[in-house]
């Protein structure tokens, strides 16, 4: 029995058991609009291949070619002296293919040699849209397929007729396709998971899942040490029929009494290892992901999963628990809650790590059942395209909102900085190098910049204004600044005031200029007759003619001598005045205690003595006779 017949024969059990053997597969679309010409223009949807490199967060402009020959693109076109690449100021090439006598994957191929930037293979029945996949293990050829690098996409019967029709009018199709909304992008976090197993026997898929998971290894810790994304690993298992839970194939496929099954990874029953070897691998990698995220350290388990693949492969005979305990052991996990994670994989119980694992494959929302080894979910949309390191981080990247992404994202292999041409159409101060365009994983944004504490305000595009009371450390606030003999003079108000305003002595817009003012030629200061004005930048001087001395406050001028005697005479009342004011209070002191203390010293002595004043008192005291 072939492996795809062993999957789709559990596969179907699984949904018998579950209610439906078809399942619920979505395909992943993306957006073609049609700009010309005008009888076509329109937005369509069209199928994501999952094959190929699809611009996730990004769109494609091209034009539409279908060529007179080879038209399902099964033969290579440089044996038919045909070539698509495009020409010096010319568009990128898509080329429309037929369906069907070839594989779509062969079709991309050839396409992508002969120089077209994207494929379109028009359906050849009246269907809805699917999902166009890479070939069974038996018939791919990796040396192809991992090597596909331009975006593919699944159109309608009828909407290729109508291309074909106005291409052979001799009209021009040009075509924009737009992955932007093909993901979901709601926040500065993207939730993933892989959908992956531990089989590493299972040809071309599972060795590019392999080299996949050990080349995305550094930017996915990155990308969870930093909390910038939630990861998850995910494992497929099936049920077996409980008719046939004793039989030699479900005994060698499933633990827990037919619980979880996988397929044989030979494919032969009589040698090497069995279903159910894989399943404990799987289940021991998903309790081994449980741990470490318990222990705050989820990132462990792609280090886990790539020494595992190097130190315990299959064809070594090294795919052992024993084996899976020394690369635990190296990255200091206990391999005690591993152990009581798994279980007992003979009892005839639920084992809650794998049965959680079998309620995740149903889809929920928009996302459709996992059906597809290895399969990516990017925000509960399954991603379709290579797995590609590049490719995925690409997909990961259009997940966040925008202006939310990591620097990651904004590398030059993942995207291309639309602030290096012509400033992103943005607002920005050459002089001081600010912008206000900001890259983004999408395009970019114009949003006036933060800069060292300094906040500025405006539109991004044609105007940003430094606020606050620091503004003017900052390129002197946009404001005019000028030096010149010594002396700087600024129009930056450092304080909440918004704008520009020409310090005294200057006028101007206080932005572009600032214009001394002449006070003697406009007569604004020095106006005395005896005055003598001189202009300077951004003030005057004045001088008195004689002995004469200028008072700035009064704009006059008076003698020095005048001035000196007044000095004198007013410092001279000045200090009389204090002699006075001192002798006057002296002496209201002197009296005031006099008087007070006269008062006291009576009030004592009445009491033990008769004053003057008082009158005689008659003595009551009775003598005997004598």
């Amino acid at each position: 029995m072939k492996m795809n017949e062993h999957i789709g024969f559990l596969v179907c059990v699984w949904f018998l058991l579950s209610g439906s053997c078809l399942g619920r597969f979505v395909v992943e679309k993306n957006s073609l609009k049609v700009t010309s010409p005008d009888s076509l223009k329109d937005v369509y949807e069209c199928a994501i291949g999952n094959f190929g490199v699809p611009q996730y967060g990004g769109t494609m402009v091209g034009t539409v070619v279908y060529p007179a020959a080879n038209q399902k693109a099964c033969k290579s076109f440089k044996d038919l002296d045909i070539s698509f690449k495009t020409k010096p100021g010319g568009m990128p090439v898509f080329l429309l293919t037929d369906r069907g006598d070839c594989y779509f994957t062969l079709k991309a191929w050839n396409a992508q040699n002969a120089g077209a930037a994207a494929i379109l293979v028009a359906d050849d029945r009246v269907e809805p849209l699917i999902t166009m996949d890479t070939p069974e293990e038996e018939d791919a050829r990796a040396d192809y397929l991992q090597n596909i690098s331009i975006p593919s996409a699944l159109i309608n019967e009828d909407l290729g007729d109508k291309i074909k029709k106005e291409l052979s009018k001799g009209n021009m199709v040009n075509i924009n396709l737009d992955w932007r909304e093909a993901l979901p992008h709601p926040d500065e976090r993207v939730e993933y998971e892989f959908w992956t197993n531990s089989n590493d026997e299972c040809g071309p898929k599972c060795e590019s899942q392999i080299e996949f998971v050990k080349n995305f290894k550094g930017a996915a810790q990155i990308l969870e040490q930093k909390g910038y994304t939630q990861f998850t690993p995910r494992y497929i298992t099936w049920y077996c029929p409980e008719s046939f839970i004793l039989s030699k194939q479900c005994m060698s496929q499933c633990i827990n009494h037919g619980r979880y099954c996988a397929p044989d990874p030979e494919q032969d029953f009589s040698r090497g290892y069995d279903g159910k070897d894989v399943v404990v691998q799987n289940l021991r990698q998903a309790c081994f992901f449980k741990v470490a995220k318990e222990s705050g350290k989820p990132w462990l388990w792609w280090d886990y999963v790539t020494d595992f693949s190097i130190r315990c492969p299959m064809k070594e005979k090294k795919y052992t628990k024993e084996c899976a305990d020394q690369v635990m052991q190296s990255l200091g996990i206990d391999i005690q809650r591993i152990d009581k994670c798994v279980g007992d994989t003979k009892a005839d119980a639920d084992n809650p790590i794998l049965k959680a694992e079998q309620d995740a494959q149903i889809g929920k929302g928009s996302r459709g059942d996992v059906t597809i080894l290895p399969t990516l979910v990017i925000n509960n949309r399954q991603y379709r395209g290579k797995l590609d390191k590049g490719a995925v981080l690409k997909a990961i990247c259009s997940g966040f909102e925008e202006s939310t992404e990591p620097s990651i994202c904004l590398t030059e292999d993942i995207e291309t900085n639309e602030c290096l041409v012509n400033n992103g159409g943005c607002w920005q101060d050459k002089a001081a190098n600010i912008t206000a365009c900001r890259d983004t994983f999408r395009g970019r944004v114009c949003e006036c910049p933060i800069l060292s504490g300094v906040k500025f305000v405006g539109d991004g595009y044609t105007h940003c204004e430094a606020s606050g009371v620091l503004k003017c450390e900052i390129s002197n606030g946009g404001c005019w600044k000028g030096t010149k003999g010594g002396r700087t003079y600024s129009a930056c108000i450092d304080d909440r005031t918004k704008g520009c305003k020409c310090p005294p002595g200057f006028r101007g817009d206080g932005v572009n200029s600032c214009e001394d003012i002449d006070e003697c030629k406009e007569k604004l200061a020095c106006r005395c007759p005896e005055c003598k004005c001189k202009n300077t930048w951004g003030s005057y001087e004045c001088r008195c003619n004689r002995n004469l001395l200028y008072m700035h406050e009064h704009d006059t001028c008076i003698s020095k001598a005048v001035n000196t005697e007044f000095s004198w005479g007013f410092l001279w009342v000045i200090i009389l005045g204090f002699s006075v004011a001192g002798v006057g209070g002296y002496a209201l002191y002197k009296y005031r205690i006099r008087h007070y203390m006269d008062s006291e010293i009576r009030a004592i002595m009445a009491q033990y003595m008769p004053l003057d004043n008082q009158g005689e008192v008659p003595n009551h005291n009775l003598h005997g006779n004598v």
